[in-house]
């Protein structure tokens, strides 16, 4: 009987584990795995800019893992591991006893689990508490042992467990917890993360930090009784803390936030959400780290400026400020890239200074640390406040008149780390953005969205829709040159109507006067609106918005006249992409913050660098010529016409709108300023023969800056104090002229050659049979002004008609 009972219970056991076994999930797909991983961004040089992964995890190989790091996951997980056949008996034994002592006792069971077993479970089986889900999980891991090396199980179980903090896998979690790479863990800190995975929320390092100790601790115990680490070494790890110095979320790269934001958005464009969180991207973008702090200071310095100059706009909110203030103050949202300010509470206010008590931080389970810094305003940093928030007018005399206990201020420190003087400042209302490009490959160098990314995620620099004003006007003269006009040409400066179905457009020169017939330099120089227009109305609208759609610009341009003088809608990017299209000689370039894309397993999927180089990997040197590089882009403006345009664009920096504002030590500089309509948007594009830059500056809801809001007056200087730092450990160089070019010296108020000691002289640039006019010209007069009307606004004409110029009319 006894031997029958046996052979129906084997039979019975047989029929049941057939039965869970005949749906076993394929343990084949280990072969292919490939488990979501981190996409990482960096930088031109290489630095760390961002991480973007629904799972933090960066896979590792098994011989890239150090053996501590091996024995505290075995000691904490799996002692018998490499002994195994993927099941300890003796270690499911030792569990099964202790769960009949715990019967009854409400405790939950405790598992025997192998490492091999984890691998099964996670990767094939679900985590139901069950007994057919553990038979299956044995069975299953018999197979994996069978068919993987003991090296591959561990690798695949350290690089999928969850370890807390939304971080997987032990790279990640390295990453994560201790800001170290794997390599660079102690025995202490490779102890603590072993010790994560049986519950990491059980062992937090801030919510439960005496847990988190005592597990590590025990972790560290029996890696010293497996023999991994001596008795004095444990020891010692065991006198360590913890040490948890969790990453933050945000960019790794300081100022790099609209950067990252662009390259995300791209990359979900390109790929898909799917691969950006999970594909395990290695995006190396073309940003320059010092150039951006460059720009983002420039940018953040001409916006409080003129923030500043407008007054006072208040406290950001009120609190009591009569007992503990701390708690309250810290819990109210700072800047968090503008670390310079800092959030206080005025504690009292005199005729003389503001007292302050300063925001105290926070650890990571977000208590508030107890110390409570003090410090002071004094009056003269703070005299901008005494104005009203349009600037126009004194609402105060004193810091008390601006400021009273309780309102929550942001402040500067002035001095040195031990000084206690504060300076008042405000997060600005107006807005803009800034990009920097290489002009020769497209490169986006540097970007600034807006003077804060924690205050506004939208990204002036490439979202923002905005009319260009007179900084559209190169581009309008490009065309006129490149179709029979020269530098020299005449063209009228004085009031025109332009009729069209029914309705009367007066455009106006800012300021209102007019200057008679002009050279088409003084019309850039100066930047005439009433010369742009009629020269596009001699032109043609149809050719200059042939050349703004050739530049990108516009993808679409309506052929009207008040486009000539930048009405319509464009962004940042496409103003510094167009402007270095002049720069480079004429070469059509695309825009990139790219440069180079690589999949999870290091294979080159995307690269920005199209020009060809043959001859550039020679496996050895055998005295040949150099290689060239290839550069196979369409040629899109004439280089000689891209030098004319320059050359016009270096004199609005040395005598027109913006003389005066630029200085780059001697530097070959070109730019134009833009003021659209009401003055609601100032611009300033320029460039060096290596470095394009533009920006704008406005309000998000388009309003009028005010009193000299200009591109000269506003963006200009933001436009040197970047260049200036931006260039400066740049090599010198000079605009290349192009051969063939003639350099003829005219006056620069009739275009005509000059004569010889005549004070208006200046040397014009003039293509292969072009040059000075023989007889004085003008563009578009009949339709404006009677010849005596000219005589009386021209004094240039007046003189040809005296001397008895011939072709005045």
């Amino acid at each position: 009987m006894a031997c029958v009972l046996f052979l129906v219970a084997a039979a019975g056991i047989a029929i049941y584990l057939a039965n869970v076994a005949k749906d076993l999930p394929d343990y084949a797909v280990l072969n292919s795995y490939a488990p979501p991983v981190t996409t990482r961004v960096h930088a031109g040089n290489g630095a760390l800019m961002a991480e973007y992964a629904k799972e933090k995890r960066l896979f590792l190989p098994i011989q890239a893992i150090p053996d501590r790091v091996k024995a505290a996951f075995l000691s904490a997980e799996d002692k018998n591991f490499y002994n195994h056949p993927g099941v300890d008996l003796t270690g499911l034994g030792r569990a099964i006893l202790v769960n009949l002592q715990n019967f009854g006792s409400g405790r939950r069971p405790v598992g025997a689990s192998t490492i091999t077993q984890q691998v099964a479970k996670n990767f094939l089986l679900s985590s139901d508490q069950t007994i057919d889900r553990k038979i299956k999980e044995a069975i299953l891991s018999f197979r994996i042992e069978q068919a993987y090396s003991k090296d591959k199980i561990l690798e695949l179980y350290l690089n999928e467990i969850f370890f807390g903090l939304n971080s997987y896998g032990i790279a990640g979690a390295a990453l994560t917890y201790f800001n170290k790479s794997v390599t660079e863990l102690t025995v202490a800190e490779a102890a603590y993360l072993a010790s994560l995975p049986k519950g990491p929320a059980n062992y937090h390092p801030f919510r439960h930090p005496e847990a988190a100790l005592e597990r590590r601790n025990w972790v560290i115990d029996r890696m010293v009784e497996n023999g991994y680490v001596s008795q004095s070494d444990g020891a010692e790890a065991k006198k360590q803390p913890l040490g948890v110095t969790a990453r933050s979320t945000g960019p790794s790269l300081f100022a790099s936030d609209y950067f990252a934001e662009a390259v995300r958005r791209q990359l979900i464009d390109q790929y898909g959400e799917k691969v950006l969180y999970e594909g395990g991207l290695s995006v190396r973008t073309s940003l320059d780290p010092q150039m951006q702090l460059a720009a983002r200071k420039a940018l953040q310095d001409g916006l409080v400026t003129y923030d500043e100059r407008r007054g006072f706009h208040g406290p950001l909110k009120q609190i009591d400020a009569s007992g503990d203030w701390g708690k309250a103050l810290a819990d109210i949202p700072a800047l968090s890239d503008v670390p310079e300010w800092r959030l206080a509470v005025v504690l009292a206010a005199s005729d003389s200074n503001v007292d302050i008590g300063l925001q105290p931080a926070k650890d990571g389970s977000g208590k508030v640390a107890t110390d409570r810094q003090r410090g002071t305003i004094d009056a003269k940093s703070m005299q901008w406040a005494y104005r009203s928030a349009d600037g126009s007018r004194k609402t105060a005399k004193s810091p008390a008149g601006v400021l009273s206990p309780g309102d929550v201020v942001y402040v500067e420190k002035l001095g040195d780390e031990s000084s206690t003087s504060y300076r008042l400042r405000q997060p600005p209302k107006v807005q803009g953005g800034l990009v920097a490009m290489d002009p020769k490959t497209g490169r986006v160098l540097a970007m600034v969205g807006g003077f804060s990314y924690s205050q506004s995620e939208f990204n002036r620099a490439t979202q923002a829709m905005r009319q260009p004003g007179s900084s559209f006007k190169p581009f309008v003269y490009a065309a006129a040159m490149d179709n029979g006009y020269t530098p020299a040409s005449v063209i009228m400066d004085a009031p025109i109507e332009i009729v069209s179905g029914g309705q009367v457009w007066k455009p106006e020169n800012y300021g209102g006067e007019v200057g008679g017939p002009s050279t088409l330099r003084s019309g850039i120089e100066h930047s005439r609106n009433l010369m742009t227009v009629r020269l596009a109305n001699d032109l043609g609208m149809n050719i200059v918005a042939e050349y703004a759609e050739r530049f990108g610009i516009y993808d679409h341009m309506l052929p009207v006249l008040s486009m000539s003088l930048g009405a319509g809608d464009t962004t940042v990017l496409r103003m510094v992409s167009a402007y270095s299209v002049i720069a480079n000689g004429g070469k059509q370039i695309k825009p990139t913050l790219i440069d180079r894309i690589q999949d999870r397993y290091g294979k080159t999927i995307f690269k920005h660098e199209e020009r060809l180089c043959e001859g550039c990997n020679a496996g050895d040197w055998q005295n040949q010529e150099e290689p060239n590089v290839v550069d196979n882009r369409e040629t899109v403006l004439d280089p000689m016409t891209a030098y004319q345009i320059t050359s016009m664009m270096q004199g609005v920096i040395q005598r027109g709108t913006a003389a005066g504002k630029i200085d780059l030590g001697g530097r070959d500089v070109a730019g134009k300023t833009g003021t659209t309509n009401d003055e609601k948007d100032a611009w300033f594009v320029g460039f060096t023969p290596d470095l394009v830059a533009g920006l704008y500056m406005g309000f998000d809801t388009p309003a009028p800056l005010g009193r000299g809001g200009t591109g000269g007056g506003l963006s200009a200087p933001i436009f040197n104090e970047f260049m200036q730092a931006a260039v400066k450990d740049m090599p010198e160089s000079k605009f290349v002229i192009p051969q063939g070019m003639n350099l003829i010296p005219i006056d620069r108020k009739t275009g005509m050659a000059a004569v010889d000691g005549d004070p208006n002289t200046i040397i014009e640039a003039f293509k292969p049979g072009t040059g000075p006019a023989d007889s004085f010209s003008v563009i578009g007069m009949d339709s404006t002004m009677a010849p005596e009307e000219i005589l009386k606004t021209s004094p240039q004409a007046n003189q040809a008609v005296q001397t008895g110029t011939p072709g005045l009319f």
